[in-house]
Order: C-alpha cells, then sequence, then structure tokens
C-alpha cells in the first residue's frame, strides 16, 4: 500500500500508540460480548483526548504557512480547544478561542477545561449559544490580521479533511493492535461530534482491508444530520487520500437516540454510564462525549444488537477536565 503519509507534514505531539486494553470486569457487569477499550484518553498532551491526532496535522500546516496566531472555536468545556491552545504553545504561537456559552455558572467557566485554556494562555472570545462559530471565528481572524498576525484557523474540533489524517493513522495503529491481540472485532463504537474522528476511521480502517462497522453515537445532533455531517468529510478526505472510490464502499453508521436533552447536558443514563466504568474498571468517561457513547454501547448490550457478536471495541476520546464541572456524575452519595 502507498505510504498516504509520506508527503503530508506532521508534528509530534501526541503520545502513541495509545493503550488496546480488555475490560474483563466491564464485559461481566453487562453480560454481553467481550468489550475492550482503546485508550485514546491516554494520548498525553495537555491531559490527553482524541484532538491532539488531529493537532499534528494541523499545526504542521499552521507551522508552514508561518501562522503566529491559531483561531478555534467550540463550548466552554472544549476539550478541542485545550489541547489547541497547549499545541499553539508548544510551538511558540498564541491561541484564540470562540468559546459558545453552553451554561453560564461560575463552576462551568473557571474550572475544567475552561481553567486550563486560561492557564494555557489562551484568549477567549465567549458568544451567545448557537450563535455562528465559523462567522464568529472571521470575524477575530479580520482583527488579529489588522494587527498584524498571521492567522491559521483550526476548525471546530480539527475535523476537516487534514485532521480527520489523525484518525486515518489510528485506524492503521489499531488494525496493527489487532492482530498482535489476535483480537477480531465485531463493532467499534465511539462519540461522534465534529465528524473527523468517525471519518478518519472509516477511511483507515478501509485503506486497511478491515471491514469493522463503526458507530458513532451522537453528541450534539439527531443521527440522519450527523451521518451527513461525517458523509461530506469522508468525500473530501476520500479525495485527499486520492482513493475516492472508497466513498461508494463506506457505511457511515451514526445513532442519534443518545444525546439527551442536548449537547453537555447531563442525562441519568450517562451519570450510570460514567459510574459502572469508573467502578469496575478504574476508568474515567466524559459527561459530554465518551459518557453518552457508552450509554449507546451499554444499551445495544441490552437489547441484543451485539448478541453472539465478537469484541466490541469502545473509542475512549479523552474529555477527563470536564468530570470537574460536572459534579452529579458522582452520585448522590459521593463524599
Amino acid at each position: 500500500m502507498v505510504d498516504i503519509f509520506s508527503n503530508t507534514p506532521r508534528v509530534t505531539l501526541a503520545h502513541t500508540p495509545t493503550p488496546l486494553e480488555a475490560l474483563p470486569n466491564f464485559t461481566k457487569a453487562l453480560g454481553g460480548p467481550d468489550i475492550w477499550i482503546k485508550r485514546d484518553d491516554c494520548t498525553g498532551f495537555a491531559l490527553g483526548g482524541n484532538k491532539v491526532r488531529k493537532l499534528e496535522f494541523l499545526m504542521a500546516e499552521a507551522q508552514a504557512k508561518g501562522a503566529t496566531v491559531i483561531v478555534t472555536a467550540g463550548g466552554t468545556q472544549s476539550n478541542h480547544v485545550r489541547q489547541t491552545a497547549a499545541a499553539a504553545v508548544r510551538l511558540g504561537m498564541k491561541c484564540h478561542a470562540v468559546l459558545e456559552r453552553v451554561r453560564t455558572d461560575d463552576l462551568y467557566e473557571t474550572n475544567g477545561n475552561a481553567l486550563l485554556d486560561y492557564l494555557f494562555g489562551a484568549i477567549p472570545h465567549f458568544v451567545e449559544k448557537d450563535a455562528d462559530m465559523d462567522a464568529a471565528m472571521s470575524s477575530v481572524d479580520a482583527e488579529l490580521t489588522a494587527e498584524g498576525e498571521t492567522v491559521y484557523i483550526v476548525p471546530i474540533g480539527g475535523s476537516n479533511a487534514l485532521g480527520s489524517m489523525g484518525y486515518v493513522a489510528c485506524a492503521m495503529e489499531l488494525a496493527q493492535q489487532f492482530r498482535e491481540n489476535n483480537v477480531h472485532p465485531s463493532a467499534i463504537v465511539h462519540a461522534s461530534g465534529s465528524a473527523g474522528t468517525q471519518a478518519g476511521l472509516l477511511i483507515g480502517l478501509s485503506l486497511a482491508g478491515l471491514e469493522i462497522p463503526v458507530i458513532g453515537m451522537c453528541v450534539s445532533r439527531a443521527g440522519e444530520a450527523q451521518r451527513k455531517k461525517v458523509t461530506s468529510l469522508i468525500e473530501s478526505l476520500t479525495s485527499l487520500v486520492k482513493r475516492p472510490d472508497l466513498k461508494s464502499v463506506i457505511d457511515v453508521i451514526c445513532d442519534g437516540a443518545y444525546v439527551g436533552p442536548g449537547y453537555g447536558i447531563e442525562t441519568p443514563e450517562m451519570i450510570a454510564a460514567i459510574q459502572l466504568l469508573a467502578r469496575t474498571e478504574g476508568i474515567f468517561l466524559d459527561p459530554v462525549y465518551t459518557g453518552k457513547a457508552m450509554v449507546g454501547l451499554v444499551d445495544y448490550v441490552k437489547i441484543g444488537k451485539f448478541d453472539n457478536a465478537g469484541p466490541v471495541i469502545f473509542l475512549h476520546t479523552g474529555g477527563t477536565p470536564a468530570l470537574f464541572v460536572y459534579p452529579s456524575v458522582a452520585g448522590d452519595d459521593h463524599i
């Protein structure tokens, strides 16, 4: 196979490969198929998470273009903004972040990821809920350019075709780990938001010759809307890797049944899923992304969608700092 990464600049930020681990206690508690977890919460950089894989490609392009300032966007508790701010610092750039006010209480805006953004020196630009984030980033870009800065815009979640190359690489990493562990997965489950992780995984698995369903559990929108978002990104990514034939053979699966009232809003099922993994395996999920994705996996086991299936892989995309602004996840019996 042609090395699709050979002509794509990349900086090294993540600690990879991240572990692929069995979850025997969690599997026993569910009474379902063997559950394994891909620990992309252990990418290391700025407390870990999936966005750093995308930033390795995006920040290399920013460097090549002589950027002095990175502009990006996300929710107030964005994992992506945290890691982007850290990457900017590492590479000698400033970071401006457009932050959507999902909640306005002091805890939410001063702790968790927000605290770390400030620690990295990121400059916030708050906008109201459901604001046009692209327009807001363009406005910040214009202001900074007028001041003489060279601006590079990192899209929300790092999820354009170039950023998605991070998860093409992750899929190749997984393929090697499946061989080493003699694991033959029946499905990969993960949280699908800005779409780059799912698009990259699907392309990477196809390039590796693996036909494994990738189930994106939606965290911010309905299933069909998310499917269209992932599909659109796949079309761009197949052009980038010069394999347009792949888009006709890839099946995009997005399930919007577990979003609950909305992005970043707690559900009892999410709290239960976080507690179950913490209390059986000593692993933290986050309330916004992986917690809700795990609700979907647990429910699939309960309703029989994984009956007689091979191992199921849960991709842990990180997000631990957000736990500190959701005290409800500890339950009523917490200290």
